[in-house]
């Protein structure tokens, strides 16, 4: 993840075949991690240091049904 504030940007990387690329935002402002299922940050909260709305985003992805089948499948592991 790279932020810069003083462009009032944040950019979040994954790899895809070797070569990195920028995951999208969602029309809601927030970047859905690819993976660990579940992790999710609203980019405007944390540029504006929205440490409330950060976390209420946060936790909305973890009780996700996506971060169920991810945390169901790393107990069975």
């Amino acid at each position: 993840m790279f932020c810069n504030k003083s462009e009032n940007q944040l950019d979040w990387f994954h790899l895809v075949e070797g070569k990195y690329q920028t995951l999208p935002v969602n029309e809601d402002g927030i970047i859905r991690s690819v993976t660990f299922p579940g992790l999710w940050l609203a980019v405007e909260a944390l540029l504006n240091n929205d440490m409330v709305r950060v976390l209420q985003t946060l936790q909305l992805g973890l009780n996700s049904p996506e971060h169920r089948e991810f945390v169901d499948k790393l107990e069975k592991k």
